[in-house]
C-alpha cells in the first residue's frame, strides 16, 4: 500500500502541473474519484517475486490511471464515436507494447488541445517498466489483444448514444460467436477488460510464464470484468436516470433476469479461476471488486440489493471479511470528509 500511495501522489503531482485548465482538472479529478481502481490492480502485484514487485506497482499504477484519465476524454459520444476518441486510446494500447514503437500524437484531433506530456508520460512508465519484467515478449500478444478488446468496447459504449444499441448488440454478438456467454455480458467483460491487462502485467514478472498461461488468465478476466461494468452501472442507476443517461443495466429487460445473469457470471468466473495458475489472487480480485461495488451505500437499497443478493450468496462465505472491511472504509471515508480531511484509504467512486 505505500507504494500504491507513492505512485498515485506521483501522478497527482504530475497532473496539478498540466497547464491545460480542463485537461488538468479531468486528471485530477479521477485520480480523487477512482484512486481505488489504482489500489485494487495493485493487489495482483502481492504475489509478484519482492525484487519484482516496485516495478509491477509502478506499471499497474501508472495503467490504471491512464485507462482512467482516457476513459474521461472519450465520454463525450461525438468524440468516442470519431477519429478523437481512436487517437487518444492509442496511448493504452502503445503502453503495453514496449517492443513496437508507440504512435503518439494522441490529441491530434482533441479540441482542447493537449496536456504537455502528461498522457506521454504516463505511457511511457507503462513501457518501460513491462519492458523490464522477464515475460514480458511471451505474453504480448495477449496484453495487446486484451488492451485492443477494452478500447473497442469503451469506444463503442461511450458511442452509443450517437450509433444506437443496435450496433453495440451487433458487434458484442460478433465478438460472442463461439464464446460461453452472451453478448451483453461479453461486452461488460470487455469494456473492462482492463483488469485482464493488469493481471497479465503482474504474471509478466515471472519468467515461467507462457502465452498459453496468458491467454488462460485472459480468458479468467474476461468474467471476472463483467461483473464492475454491470455492478458499477447498477450502483449509479438513479444518478444516470438524474442526468438523463442509459446505464448498462438497461440492457437487461428485467431485475430479475439481471440478477440471474450476475449471480452465473460470479458461478462460471469462479469456476474459470480454479482452473487458472495462481487461483488465489485472481479469486481476491473478484472478491474485491464485487465487495467494494456491494458496499456502496446505493447498493442497500431496492432494486441494487435485490438484484444483486444471488451473486453475494455465490460468493459467500469468503467475501465475507471483504465487505465488512469495505464498509468500515467507506464509514471512515465519510466522517474524513465531514472534518475536511483526507481518508487514509484510496478513493473510489460511490461513498
Amino acid at each position: 500500500a505505500p507504494e500504491v500511495h507513492r505512485q498515485l501522489a506521483r501522478w497527482r503531482e504530475r497532473a496539478e502541473a498540466v497547464e491545460n485548465r480542463p485537461l488538468r482538472a479531468l486528471a485530477l479529478a479521477k485520480l480523487a474519484g477512482e484512486g481505488f481502481n489504482a489500489e485494487l490492480a495493485a493487489t495482483l502485484a502481492t504475489s509478484v517475486a519482492r525484487r519484482r514487485r516496485r516495478e509491477v506497482v509502478e506499471a499497474l499504477v501508472a495503467l490504471e490511471v491512464l485507462f482512467d484519465f482516457l476513459d474521461g476524454l472519450t465520454e463525450a459520444p461525438e468524440c468516442a464515436a470519431g477519429a478523437d476518441g481512436e487517437h487518444l486510446y492509442r496511448a493504452f494500447t502503445d503502453a503495453v507494447s514496449p517492443a513496437v514503437a508507440p504512435h503518439g500524437d494522441y490529441y491530434a484531433f482533441h479540441a482542447q488541445g493537449d496536456d504537455g506530456g502528461y498522457l506521454a508520460e504516463l505511457v511511457s512508465t507503462v513501457r518501460t517498466t513491462l519492458a523490464t519484467l522477464p515475460a514480458s515478449a511471451p505474453l504480448a500478444p495477449v496484453l495487446l489483444a486484451a488492451a485492443q478488446r477494452s478500447v473497442a468496447a469503451q469506444l463503442r459504449i461511450h458511442a452509443a448514444p450517437i450509433t444506437g444499441h443496435e450496433a453495440l448488440a451487433r458487434w458484442a454478438t460478433e465478438q460472442a460467436l463461439g464464446a460461453p456467454r452472451q453478448w451483453r455480458e461479453l461486452l461488460a467483460g470487455a469494456a473492462s477488460s482492463v483488469l485482464s491487462v493488469h493481471a497479465l502485467i503482474a504474471a509478466a514478472a515471472d519468467a515461467r510464464a507462457t502465452r498459453e498461461r496468458g491467454s488462460q488468465i485472459d480468458q479468467s478476466y474476461l468474467w471476472i470484468s463483467a461483473l464492475p461494468t454491470i455492478l458499477d452501472s447498477l450502483v449509479d442507476r438513479s444518478r444516470d436516470a438524474r442526468a438523463g443517461r442509459d446505464g448498462y443495466v438497461e440492457l437487461y429487460q428485467s431485475d430479475e433476469e439481471l440478477a440471474a445473469q450476475l449471480s452465473e457470471l460470479a458461478r462460471t468466473a469462479i469456476h474459470q479461476i480454479r482452473a487458472t495458475p495462481g487461483s488465489g489472487r485472481h479469486l481476491v480480485t473478484l472478491i474485491g471488486v464485487v465487495a467494494y461495488y456491494c458496499s456502496a451505500p446505493e447498493a442497500s437499497g431496492e432494486p441494487a440489493r435485490g438484484a444483486t443478493a444471488p451473486l453475494m450468496s455465490q460468493l459467500r462465505p469468503l467475501i465475507g471479511p471483504t465487505l465488512a472491511l469495505m464498509r468500515a472504509w467507506r464509514l471512515a471515508k465519510r466522517v474524513a470528509k465531514r472534518r475536511g480531511t483526507a481518508p487514509t484509504a484510496s478513493r473510489g467512486r460511490s461513498e
